[in-house]
């Protein structure tokens, strides 16, 4: 059955921040220091408005900052690798959302490594004044290195999902604030300006008690951030047994999150998720899914977050299970170990030409927007399948209303099992693990994103058939 979607250039239109662009999450700080993280975060700015990048373990064993401590019991801390970390991104022109953790192991309360690869230590500090001058410091130094109004754009994130078993206080929550008010006071002793926020959860916990715990307390607070998966389930993330499907579960946590600060004594803060992803256990993130998922995300979540922080942009050197033994895992990444760009890269790469005003579209397959200062149109249509479902070709015919000068043609930019993908290439190489240094110039080849089709428009309609999982974006000019 054909679905019929009327584009009116005439109707209602709303601001359009691309939302989903600006923030990526990576693995752990000491893997930034390769030159194929990096390669792979020029890459991804190269084609979407990336502004910051989180990770795990600034303050990990690797990166080196705890040197010991003096005659009198004060911290002597070395910031060799802390620059370099820093310096590498403010290079490639993105800033640090700091997220602070974990517990350098000699100020732990006791050996508490977390089961990742890489084993971060996840117990509170022996001595609380020890963190609070750990974070004092850092600080200090960050600004003497880049200068208040660097870093007074930057984001500081107090530990990351401490409900989980990333944090081993006890009891959980009470013990993760009293970090999180020494860590927040300690920042703005340093600068009133620095940018403080938690309490970084996983499924969408707490937010509405730690909002209540600052303001009751008089503690400072500058955002609000949270994690959501669509593997989460129901009862963990809104409290009761319930099926939510996969396309559906990141939007309703977001839109619970954000009446939560609505109603909240500080209802301005902003709301940064800064984990999210099409999911996991059973979902082919190597394949065209993940542009169908976003695009339907996107459409679901666009006025109620400030931003989203997808996981990850890469799969080089992404250690929490160990390093990866094939080069397509569905892992988390957009761009595969090798310099290979995913489906969804592309997927990301074309739906940054969206414009920034929403306009009013009677489908739920589909966004409508406009350049601000731009004739025309710009349109997102996708054929979303749920994981492990094969579905079906989607016939769609658009027809377009309220144009002063209609266009005779579109230019449609399409990602698809065989437009933008290198996954049926991969296969059809016999599926290597290792592949050479030929083949994995193939497969970048392959992922390259082919130039938009030239679409003739007929009577004002345009008449498209959609692949399962093809996500396409059209202008109209």
């Amino acid at each position: 059955m054909e679905e019929q979607i009327i584009v009116d250039a005439q109707g209602p239109a709303r601001p359009f921040p691309h939302f989903w662009e600006h923030m990526f999450g990576s693995c752990h700080a000491s893997v930034t220091l390769c030159e194929g993280w990096r390669q792979d975060l020029r890459a991804l700015r190269q084609i979407v408005d990336v502004k910051y990048v989180r990770f795990h373990g600034i303050f990990e064993h690797q990166v080196g900052i705890y040197e010991g401590e003096d005659s009198a019991g004060n911290l002597v801390l070395n910031f060799t690798r802390i620059d370099l970390i820093y310096d590498g991104l403010l290079e490639i022109g993105v800033a640090p959302f700091v997220e602070l953790g974990f517990m350098p192991e000699e100020m732990a309360v006791k050996p508490s490594p977390h089961s990742f690869w890489y084993h971060p230590n996840v117990a509170p500090p022996r001595d609380p004044r020890q963190w609070c001058q750990l974070i004092f410091k850092f600080a200090q130094h960050l600004v003497e290195r880049y200068g208040i109004e660097e870093v007074a754009n930057w984001y500081f994130e107090v530990w990351n999902e401490p409900n989980l078993d990333f944090w081993t206080g006890e009891p959980k929550e009470k013990t993760y604030y009293d970090l999180y008010d020494i860590t927040a006071s300690a920042l703005k002793d340093v600068n009133s300006r620095l940018r403080v926020g938690g309490p970084a959860t996983a499924q969408a916990a707490w937010v509405d008690r730690f909002i209540r715990h600052c303001a009751e307390k008089n503690v400072p607070v500058d955002f609000v951030s949270t994690h959501i998966y669509p593997n989460d389930t129901a009862l963990n993330v809104f409290g009761r047994e319930e099926k939510i499907p996969q396309s559906d579960m990141v939007a309703l946590a977001v839109r619970k999150i954000h009446d939560q600060v609505h109603f909240s004594a500080r209802p301005e803060l902003p709301i940064i998720w800064s984990e999210y992803n099409a999911g996991f256990d059973g979902v082919q993130l190597d394949s065209p899914y993940v542009g169908a998922w976003l695009g339907n995300n996107i459409r679901l979540c666009a006025g109620w977050a400030t931003e989203m922080s997808y996981w990850t942009f890469t799969d080089a050197f992404f250690e929490e299970g160990g390093v990866f033994k094939s080069v397509f895992t569905s892992g988390f990444g957009l761009i595969a170990t090798g310099g290979i760009p995913k489906a969804s890269f592309n997927a990301f790469k074309i739906l940054h030409r969206l414009g920034d005003l929403q306009l009013a579209i009677d489908s739920s397959s589909a966004l409508l927007t406009r350049r601000s200062g731009a004739d025309g149109l710009v349109f997102a249509l996708w054929n979303y399948v749920s994981p492990r479902e094969n579905g079906e070709p989607k016939a769609v015919q658009i027809q377009l209303r309220g144009f002063q000068i209609y266009p005779e043609q579109a230019r449609v930019f399409l990602v698809d099992a065989d437009h933008g993908s290198p996954l049926k290439s991969w296969q059809a190489m016999g599926s290597p693990d290792f592949p050479s240094r030929e083949q994995q110039a193939a497969l970048r080849k392959a992922a390259e994103l082919p130039p938009p089709l030239l679409a003739k428009l007929v009577d004002r309609r345009l008449s498209l058939s959609l692949e399962p999982n093809a996500l396409v974006v059209i202008e109209f000019a």
